[in-house]
């Protein structure tokens, strides 16, 4: 996750791989679908019984995307590298084929290989870098946006943030671009990019549903998803397939869960769609009772069939996301988008979000207020009458002038309050976990092991 990695670490994680792979004699098409642990646990077969993503365009700015993998093949835009390399489609690393892969992997043949959370999504591959090796993370967020990228995909940490890339975030925003990025993967504060105001940060968790140690957390993670022991498609070791760690491939599957909803859902913001996704994830039986978000869990772990199925309210524009810095109060609003709150439930600021355990659902704030202005209106109009009788009393005789004429001044009475917005009814908090991935028959590891650091 992290821009750069010393060779002598890239030498130590394709050692660990090779001595995985001593004894095995190459994987078979069950091997490499049945360890995608994540897809048991997503029920991928209901999930595209409503969505696959179809139509939306999901950027990745990452190491490049091998086009030309048999489980990706079709689904890979032309995409950018500004490093003029050609790596965007012909990557040397395969890290964002692996979250790729994650995203809209279609597999091949009968059942073989990897497929993703949206395999009718298309992957805008884009080159992290400059011919320099500079940072062009910036550079890509504005190019997605300029080719039609509904999500972009961020599996890295450790960006130097500045104007350059607070700029883009609200640029992204500006045009309904949702960003996902990953928290990190060392077990402190969460890195940027996922950590500026406007993205999406996401943290992982292991097959019982428990936060992965090296998962960086904080009060801007929102979500979490599976990052354990994942297997997806990229040449490691020479192989096609990998298996890796880390909160890149948790972000992907957010990113994927995020086109579904794109898909299915076309005419919601894209804080709408992060909205779906936080008010369906599962929240874990460690977190019940317990304010959200939670600086591991955020609001829960994905669940990509119930943020497709249930009913949510669309809610305000922006959602659960920040405001990005230096953008106005209107830039991520869609045609006809209710301006969100700046005090209420939808406040831009992640920590104003007030928790979910606090609920209003019955309405007894706005109750409160409505009796209150009720009160104000019937209060003014006797205080009306008392004057009309009083004028009326000391009318002057006919002929004398009476009193000028004057209205009530603008603001004299109290004007009868609106209600406080009502603040969101947990919808999972009783929710039991899914359950864990079923134990497998043993057999050989068949995939490179990866570290899933980013370089």
């Amino acid at each position: 996750m992290t821009l750069t990695k010393t060779l002598r670490a890239l030498s130590a994680t394709m050692l660990a791989g090779g001595l995985l792979l001593t004894s095995a004699t190459g994987a078979s098409a069950d091997q490499v679908r049945d360890g995608q642990w994540p897809n048991q646990v997503f029920n991928l077969d209901k999930v595209w019984s409503v969505s696959k993503g179809d139509g939306v365009i999901v950027a990745v700015i990452d190491s490049g995307v091998d086009a030309s993998h048999p489980d990706l093949a079709g689904n890979v835009l032309p995409g950018s590298d500004p490093s003029g390399k050609g790596l965007n489609t012909r990557p040397t690393d395969p890290h964002g084929t692996k979250m790729a892969a994650l995203i809209a992997a279609h597999g091949h043949g009968d059942g073989a290989g990897v497929v993703g959370l949206a395999p009718g999504a298309k992957i805008l591959p884009i080159y992290k870098g400059t011919d320099s090796g500079s940072d062009a993370v910036p550079q890509g967020i504005r190019w997605a946006v300029e080719h039609n990228a509904k999500v972009i995909n961020i599996s890295l940490a450790g960006l130097i943030g500045g104007n350059e890339l607070t700029e883009a975030i609200a640029f992204a925003a500006q045009h309904d671009v949702l960003i996902v990025a990953g928290s990190g993967n060392d077990g402190s504060a969460v890195a940027s990019p996922a950590k500026e105001s406007g993205v999406l940060a996401v943290g992982g968790v292991d097959k019982a549903n428990t936060v992965w140690k090296g998962s960086n957390f904080g009060p801007e993670v929102l979500l979490s998803a599976p990052a354990v022991d994942i297997v997806s498609a990229g040449s490691c070791d020479g192989r096609q397939y990998c298996i890796s760690t880390g909160t890149s491939d948790a972000t992907a599957y957010v990113s994927g869960a995020a086109a579904l909803i794109r898909a299915k859902y076309p005419k919601l913001t894209a804080g709408q769609v992060a909205n779906r996704l936080i008010k369906s994830a599962l929240v874990p039986s460690a977190l019940k009772g317990a304010k959200l978000p939670d600086e591991h869990y955020g609001y829960g772990i994905i669940r990509p069939y119930e943020a497709l199925t249930q009913n949510i309210p669309a809610g305000s524009a922006q959602g659960p996301l920040g405001k990005p810095a230096g953008s106005s109060s209107g830039d991520t609003q869609s045609p006809g988008a209710t301006s969100p709150s700046t005090t209420g439930p939808d406040a831009t600021d992640p920590a104003a979000v007030p928790p979910l355990a606090v609920d209003d659902s019955d309405g007894t704030i706005a109750t409160v207020f409505y009796a209150l202005g009720f009160g104000l209106v019937i209060l003014a109009a006797l205080v009306a009458v008392i004057v009309v009788v009083s004028r009326r009393r000391r009318a002057p005789a006919a002929g004398q002038p009476g009193p000028a004429p004057y209205g009530t001044p603008p603001g004299a009475w109290p004007q009868a309050q609106p209600p406080y917005p009502n603040q969101p009814q947990p919808p999972y908090g009783t929710q039991a976990p899914p359950p864990g991935y079923p134990p497998q028959q043993p057999y050989q590891n068949p995939y490179s092991q990866d570290g899933n650091q980013q370089r």
